[in-house]
C-alpha cells in the first residue's frame, strides 16, 4: 500500500485529457511543476520531482489560503471579486480568501504552513461548491474561481499524497462540479463548443475522473469502495456519445475490460451500454424513454449536448420515409421526442424544413421536403421536457455537490 502511494508521485505526469496516469495530473502532474500561472491556459510541459519523504508530508496550514500568500496578493490587488473584505480591493480575511493554484509549486520547496491538511481542503470545497447557488455573479465569473481554487485543492491533495476514503469524496464532489459546468456553460452559450471554457472545463473534467478512477483501485486493496463508484465509471463512459467530446485515446471496448465484472453488471454501466447502443443505432424513442426513465442527475447533465443531435437524426427520418400526404403532428413528436412544442418547431427550421398549419390550428411537419440539413453545431441545447418525468429533475447544484440529489436553479426539465 505504502509503495503504490509513493509512486503517485513520482511516475511521470501526462501532458493532455487522454492521460494514462490520472493522480498527476488532476491532482495534477502540472500542480506539481511547470510555468509560473495560476491562469487556466493551455496545458503546460510537466515533469516528475518526488519529494525526498512524500509520506510524511503533512500540511499545517488551518486556513483556506496562507496567510503569507494572502499579504502578498492584498498588495499586489490579486483578490477576486469572492475574497474582498466589505468589496475592498485590497483587504481580504481567513473567511474569504482562497489559496490560488500554482504551476510552479513543488513539494520539495513549499513550506508545510503553506500546504492546508485534508480536514481544511474539504472544509474549503464545501466553501467553493456553496457559492455556486448562493452567489450573485455571473456563473463565468464564478465557474473561473471555483476552477482555479478547485485546482489548488487538488495540487495540496497531491504534494500529501491523500488518496483515502475523504480524498475519493472531494474527487467525487469536483467531477460533479465540472459537470454541471459543462451543461451549465453549454446552455449560457450558443457557441459552446468553441468556447475556451467549455474545453478547459472538459480537459479537468476528464483529469478529475481518470485520477478518481486511480483512487478508487488503490482502496479497492484496502477492501474500501464508494458506493458511487459505479455512476462515476459511466460518465466517463458518456463522454463518448456523439461527436461533439473527441473520443478519448482509449477505445470504450478496451475501457469495458479494464473493469471488473460487478461494476460492468451494475445498472449503472448497462445504462450507458443500451444509451449508447440506442444512439448508434438511430432508436430514438428507445433512446428518450430509457433517458427520461433511468438516468441519474449526473448522467443526464451529460447527455443533454446530445439530445439535439438525436432529435435531428428522428426528424431527418420522419422526413424521408414518412407519407407526403400525412404530415406528422408536431406536438405528437415533440413528445416522443421529449421537447417542447415550440423548440421542436425551431429545431426543425434549423434543419431547413417548413412547419404548416391546419384548419384546427395544429402544426403539422411535412414529410417528404428535400431542404434538410444537419442543424449547426452552434445551435442552442434543449433540455429533456416531459411533464410526468419533471419532478426527477427538480434538484439544486449545491445538493448535487454533495451528492444528494443535486440541482441548478436553472435545471427544471419541466420549464
Amino acid at each position: 500500500m505504502e509503495k503504490s502511494r509513493r509512486s503517485l508521485i513520482s511516475r511521470e505526469p501526462l501532458r493532455s485529457p487522454s492521460i494514462r496516469s490520472p493522480i498527476s495530473t488532476a491532482g495534477g502532474g502540472e500542480d506539481l511543476v511547470g510555468t509560473s500561472s495560476s491562469s487556466r491556459g493551455s496545458s503546460p510541459q510537466y515533469e516528475s520531482k518526488e519529494p525526498s519523504d512524500s509520506s510524511t508530508l503533512v500540511g499545517t496550514c488551518p486556513d483556506m489560503c496562507p496567510a503569507k500568500e494572502r499579504v502578498q496578493r492584498e498588495r499586489l490587488r490579486d483578490l477576486a471579486v469572492f475574497e474582498r473584505l466589505n468589496g475592498h480591493p485590497r483587504k481580504t480575511s481567513p473567511s474569504l480568501a482562497v489559496k490560488k493554484f500554482c504551476r510552479t509549486l513543488s513539494s520539495n520547496e513549499v513550506c508545510l504552513s503553506d500546504i492546508r491538511p485534508a480536514s481544511v481542503l474539504q472544509n474549503t470545497l464545501q466553501y467553493l461548491l456553496s457559492l455556486v447557488d448562493t452567489t450573485g455573479q455571473p456563473f463565468e465569473v464564478v465557474h473561473d474561481f471555483v476552477f482555479d481554487r478547485t485546482r489548488s485543492i487538488r495540487q495540496d491533495l497531491s504534494m500529501q499524497n491523500i488518496v483515502n476514503e475523504q480524498a475519493i469524496q472531494m474527487y467525487e464532489d469536483m467531477v460533479r462540479f465540472h459537470i454541471i459546468s459543462q451543461q451549465k456553460l453549454a446552455r449560457h452559450h450558443r457557441w459552446a463548443e468553441s468556447s475556451p471554457l467549455h474545453h478547459l472545463n472538459l480537459e479537468q473534467l476528464i483529469k478529475c475522473l481518470l485520477s478518481l478512477y486511480e483512487i478508487y483501485e488503490i482502496n479497492r486493496r484496502t477492501e474500501f469502495i464508494s458506493r458511487n463508484e459505479t455512476e462515476f465509471h459511466s460518465l466517463y463512459v458518456l463522454l463518448h456519445l456523439g461527436c461533439k467530446i473527441p473520443l478519448m485515446e482509449r477505445s470504450l471496448s478496451l475501457r469495458f475490460r479494464q473493469l471488473s465484472s460487478p461494476i460492468l453488471k451494475s445498472k449503472e454501466l448497462r445504462f450507458t451500454r443500451t444509451v449508447i447502443r440506442y444512439f448508434r443505432m438511430g432508436d430514438y424513442k428507445r433512446f428518450f424513454d430509457v433517458v427520461a426513465a433511468e438516468a441519474s442527475q449526473l448522467q443526464l447533465c451529460l447527455i443533454e449536448p446530445f439530445l439535439n443531435e438525436v432529435r435531428a437524426q428522428a426528424i431527418s427520418c420522419i422526413n424521408h420515409s414518412g407519407y407526403k400526404l400525412q404530415p406528422y403532428p408536431l406536438k405528437r413528436l415533440s413528445e416522443v421526442l421529449m421537447i417542447k412544442e415550440q423548440e421542436l418547431e425551431s429545431l426543425c427550421c434549423e434543419c431547413g424544413l417548413e412547419i404548416i398549419t391546419d384548419e384546427l390550428g395544429c402544426k403539422l411537419l411535412p414529410a417528404g421536403q428535400s431542404s434538410f440539413r444537419q442543424p449547426k453545431a452552434e445551435l442552442q441545447s434543449y433540455p429533456l421536457s416531459r411533464p410526468e418525468y419533471s419532478p426527477r429533475y427538480q434538484f439544486c447544484s449545491l445538493q448535487i455537490m454533495n451528492g444528494v440529489s443535486f440541482t441548478f436553479e436553472q435545471f427544471s426539465f419541466s420549464n
